[in-house]
């Protein structure tokens, strides 16, 4: 029995700024992805996996419980987040699965076609496609939000999501899963946030109706609906300055939850146990009940 209010630190967290995408082998504390704690059970032996946004946070989650459940992933990141995606490679592969490292810039088209060509022939096929990556920036207002910021956003976070998919599909067979990962913003948009809660609304009725298109060929799409969680997109632009300390205190649980905590939410989304659940998002959210 664990008790969630205390099983990580609820202190408000320090004010700290990197560039973006920031590193989150720099942050202070670094958040839990399951490098210690996640315990794997065979779930996915064999499966084989895509995640964008895999080197940090909710996706690197995701990566160590898919390596420790049996698959092979292939894992996308931005060029400059090479570190993190060391690290994380290094924990797929002593869990004894394959890593194939992609990195690249998800607002490019055709980056984001080869990135699925590459993973479905290095990892031998594609049966879990998880759609993690995402850019956040905080602005007072929209007058704050350039035109820069808003494509960057709507192309890494809907475009991308877009093109891999569509890229993707011919390559999946029946059984397979796409986890699209949403957020608590898509049903209550923070004000600050209105360009990325946008998206965020966008990718839930995506995969709301691709689940609908699918089902008849045995693919299901569900998504994952995070609340306030510790990841890099807060530290590199995704908070307003000053309010860092503020992030996740205002939940029922009283504090931010991490990365690990969602891992057991993919694996039951990426496995063929719950195949009546199609076209679902399913909030993490610390009690908020926003989903």
């Amino acid at each position: 029995m664990t008790n969630p209010t205390t099983k990580y630190t609820s202190e408000p967290f320090k004010e700290q700024r990197q560039e973006w995408p920031a590193l989150q082998r720099n942050m202070d504390p670094v958040p839990d992805c399951g490098e210690k704690s996640y315990r794997g059970s065979n779930r996915l032996a064999g499966r084989k996996a895509l995640v964008t946004g895999g080197d940090s946070g909710i996706g690197r989650a995701a990566v160590i419980a898919f390596a420790r459940e049996g698959a092979d992933v292939a894992i996308n990141y931005f060029p400059s987040e090479e570190p993190d995606a060391q690290d994380v490679a290094e924990l797929v592969r002593a869990a004894g699965r394959k890593a194939i490292l992609i990195p690249g810039d998800l607002t490019d088209q055709q980056f984001c076609l080869d990135l699925v060509e590459r993973a479905h022939r290095e990892l031998g096929g594609i049966d879990i496609l998880v759609n993690n990556a995402a850019y956040q920036q905080s602005k007072v207002s929209i007058a704050d939000i350039s035109f820069e910021q808003f494509d960057r956003t709507l192309k890494t976070n809907l475009y991308a999501m877009f093109w891999i998919t569509k890229t993707a599909l011919p390559l999946m067979k029946p059984g397979a899963a796409i986890i699209n990962t949403a957020s608590v913003n898509s049903f209550n948009p923070g004000e600050e946030l209105l360009d990325y809660a946008t998206t965020k609304g966008g990718i839930a009725i995506f995969t709301k109706g691709l689940a609908k298109q699918l089902a008849k060929k045995g693919i299901r799409v569900n998504a994952v609906a995070p609340g306030p969680v510790w990841t890099p997109l807060q530290v590199a632009g995704g908070q307003l300055p000053g309010k860092l300390n503020e992030f996740g205190q205002d939940t029922p649980i009283g504090r931010a939850g991490q990365p690990a905590e969602l891992a057991p939410l993919f694996v039951l989304l990426a496995s063929g146990e719950i195949t009546y659940t199609d076209g679902s998002v399913f909030g993490a959210n610390g009690g908020t009940g926003a989903i």
